[in-house]
């Protein structure tokens, strides 16, 4: 038997071996994916990154409607969104157009990164640990796509309508840097991704021990807290941004609970 099939024969070099592979295997998967993301210049910028720079948009219609009905402040039917992007370096487009595609092709190629990540571990695990992981790269997968489409579509416009309206004074003119518009955009769709991937790092740190559900339901209170000072600072600062923001993120939360709950159970069926 070969030193690669039996991972406990392997020593640490040939793990590092190992992981060097599968690191230059996914980093190749994202320079691909990010290639042609740059080649769709037009569908990445015209189409998705300034996007939410139209007053078009489909966030700010869904809330001009939703406040309509509700009877709330109309500040999301938008006639104009006050300000204009530049670019003020020599290489600035050519550097945010590099770093776009990569970041678009990181995106993309998040399921294969997963899937070599995934590959590295599973040597290491017994058969019943496994199983119980089986549905880790779908579920994975797909709790950072809605992350993604959360960031992009609710985050993003909220903090777009309120940094690009905001004024301190009618003598200064909102003239962003490209590279700072860009920036936003990108925190605020990884960022999310990152975030709805708490179900599955909660269900990692309960099959080890480090947590459990009764940990989570006594830091529930200072949890919600975090939660909401979190919101505040990556949202315009009115309450319903707020409650839009914190609302799938207490879920997850609580889907931590039982997922914790559910590990907990299997444990013990385990040991028995």
């Amino acid at each position: 038997m070969s030193k690669k099939s039996n991972p406990q024969q392997m020593s640490f070099l040939d793990h590092l071996e190992e992981l060097r592979w599968h690191l230059i295997r996914a980093t190749i998967a994202v320079l691909i994916a990010g290639l042609v993301a740059f080649m769709c210049k037009g569908i990445v910028f015209d189409g998705l990154l300034f996007g939410p720079k139209r007053t078009e948009f489909p966030t700010y219609r869904f809330f001009c409607w939703l406040s309509g009905v509700l009877g709330l402040d109309r500040s999301f039917c938008l006639d104009e969104l006050p300000f204009i992007i530049q670019s003020r370096t020599m290489a600035g487009q050519f550097s945010a157009h590099i770093w776009t595609s990569i970041t678009a092709g990181f995106i993309v190629a998040f399921p294969y990164v997963l899937y070599e990540f995934w590959k590295f571990i599973a040597p290491a695990l017994l058969s019943n640990e496994k199983k119980s992981a089986r549905g880790f790269l779908f579920f994975s997968s797909l709790l950072f796509f809605l992350g993604v489409l959360f960031g992009y579509y609710v985050i993003t416009p909220l903090s777009i309508n309120f940094l690009g309206s905001y004024q301190v004074s009618d003598q200064v003119l909102n003239e962003f840097d490209l590279s700072s518009y860009i920036s936003l955009v990108r925190a605020s769709v990884l960022a999310c991704g990152l975030v709805f991937e708490l179900p599955i790092v909660i269900y990692f740190l309960a099959k080890i021990g480090l947590v459990t559900a009764e940990g989570l339901r006594q830091y529930r209170k200072i949890s919600l807290v975090i939660v909401l000072i979190l919101s505040a600072v990556i949202t315009p600062p009115d309450v319903a941004s707020q409650i839009i923001v914190s609302i799938p993120i207490i879920i997850l939360y609580e889907i931590s609970i039982l997922i914790a709950k559910a590990v907990a159970k299997n444990l013990e069926k385990e040991a028995f």
